[in-house]
């Protein structure tokens, strides 16, 4: 609390309320709250602050600490607690802390919010700006509005402070900077200056123009010792939960993240494969042990899930959740690029710098291959290709285990038979109904079933006949792009 005592008095310290900066006595009205939240979110973007803040108990002229009579964290709208409500009614990427403190012998009550990223921050569908010391709707001030959305296109989460006023020491505590090294295979430096070089250069943490230090939302979230340290990047954390059969009405177990992606990644890789089932396999003349789900398809789906997540969806991230017979890896955000291409067009990715340093220090294969990878693994030991749904706000990925091909559901058998095809295609190849029935594990006797499934795959436009004159026992299919 002592540093939101230091923060009140610096605030305080404004001749004039900002664009950023409110100052409230009592006034607690819950509709006010939420359109300030609004105005205030979108003019530290527009600012570029990294938070703006309401601070009830003080003076709005004098800006004299006067106390105020009611706690944030206590107040209701109706039955319902204040947060709760305003959350509801907030866009998803509005995000903001309420804090209540004694200074003075007064009570202070104090309301940080996050800038605006990536869209503007909206109360009941409107979004708002501040206008001198009003709150007005942002649509009625055309000006302000092109420049904030100037601003929004060129923010990204990656640059964002995740913690702020920090000196050398205190920076490089809470950053696991060994693993960074160790991942690179290089020594550590002897000395700090030289370790928060590499940082600085890393864009990790960044020095501010008051000679102390920021760590940034890149840093904290690759590389946190706890991510519990850093209050916004902590909701991001991955959570991995069990459950009993391939159901969720009964939780075995859940385990919550407690270290940044880059830290922990390998120590999660190797946790789940000591509990995801095993098995021994005869492959030619090698007898080896499998773990039901393929390591490099699991790898590369969560390296994915972690990279390609949308950080503007607040109080949400990545969750695996390990059934009997699947995984599902879920992650807020959807895909930049159409799911149907997803192997042969180049990746976006809304977090570039996140994206860049993960694949620098290894953790997932070169732009473009790794759903390469995922496909060619699954395929290797004749699973089912990973499934993709795609939610409002959502993505999420599910991996089968062994599965009966008279099991696998029709939508999954023709998305397995697409995706072979577009691999035969980036090989120089094409599907065929020998190699779909290789691909399946079938014997010769299941051609005619493998053959209503290309008839059904090309009825959905997913693939076509390379030579439509070839006669049929010599036909080869190519997706529906190539």
């Amino acid at each position: 609390m002592e540093n939101i005592k230091l923060l009140i008095k610096e605030l305080c310290g404004y001749k004039d309320e900002m664009p950023w900066l409110e100052f409230k006595h009592n006034n607690y009205n819950p509709e006010m709250i939420g359109k300030d939240i609004s105005a205030l979110a979108n003019s530290a973007t527009l600012c570029e602050k990294d938070y703006a803040y309401m601070l009830w108990g003080i003076d709005d002229k004098s800006h004299e600490i006067v106390g105020t009579d009611y706690n944030l964290q206590t107040l209701k709208k109706g039955n319902q607690e204040l947060e709760n409500w305003l959350r509801s009614l907030l866009s998803v990427n509005a995000d903001f802390e309420f804090h209540n403190v004694e200074l003075d012998n007064k009570n202070v009550g104090v309301l940080i919010i996050y800038k605006a990223t990536n869209q503007t921050v909206m109360f009941e569908k409107v979004d708002y700006i501040r206008v001198g010391s009003y709150t007005k709707k942002l649509s009625e001030h055309p000006a302000l509005q092109g420049k904030l959305w100037d601003r929004l296109r060129n923010s990204k989460f990656e640059d964002g402070i995740a913690k702020s006023d920090l000196n050398i020491s205190d920076a490089l505590d809470f950053i696991a900077f060994s693993d960074y090294f160790s991942l690179k295979g290089e020594k550590i430096p002897t000395d700090a200056d030289s370790i928060m070089h590499y940082m600085i250069q890393e864009s990790i943490i960044v020095k501010q123009d008051n000679g102390l230090y920021s760590i940034t939302n890149l840093g904290a979230i690759l590389f946190a010792k706890k991510l519990v340290d850093f209050p916004k990047t902590s909701r991001k954390s991955i959570r991995v939960i069990q459950y009993d059969g391939d159901t969720k009405l009964e939780i075995l177990k859940e385990y919550p993240g407690v270290k940044g992606y880059a830290v922990g990644f390998e120590g999660l890789i190797q946790f789940l494969d000591g509990i995801l089932p095993s098995k021994e396999v005869i492959r030619g003349a090698v007898r080896k042990t499998e773990t039901s789900f393929p390591v490099i398809a699991l790898r590369e789906a969560i390296a994915n899930a972690l990279i390609h997540q949308d950080f503007s969806l607040t109080g949400t991230g990545p969750v695996i959740e390990i059934f009997k017979s699947k995984i599902e890896i879920t992650n807020p955000g959807i895909p930049l690029v159409d799911i149907q291409r997803i192997i042969d067009n180049p990746p976006k990715s809304r977090n570039e710098k996140i994206a860049s340093l993960m694949r620098r220090l290894k953790f997932c294969e070169e732009a473009g291959s790794g759903w390469d990878r995922i496909a060619l693994s699954c395929e290797l030991q004749q699973l089912p290709i990973p499934k993709i749904n795609l939610y409002s706000e959502n993505t999420k990925v599910t991996l089968y285990s062994e599965i009966p091909f008279s099991s696998i559901s029709p939508e999954d058998k023709l998305w397995s038979c697409y995706i072979h095809a577009c691999i035969k295609q980036m090989s120089g190849d094409g599907l065929t109904n020998s190699s779909l029935r290789e691909r399946f594990a079938l014997k010769d006797t299941s051609s005619a079933s493998i053959s209503r499934l290309i008839k059904d795959a090309l009825e959905k436009n997913l693939i076509k006949p390379i030579d439509p004159t070839t006669a049929p026992r010599y036909m080869k299919y190519i997706p529906f792009w190539a």
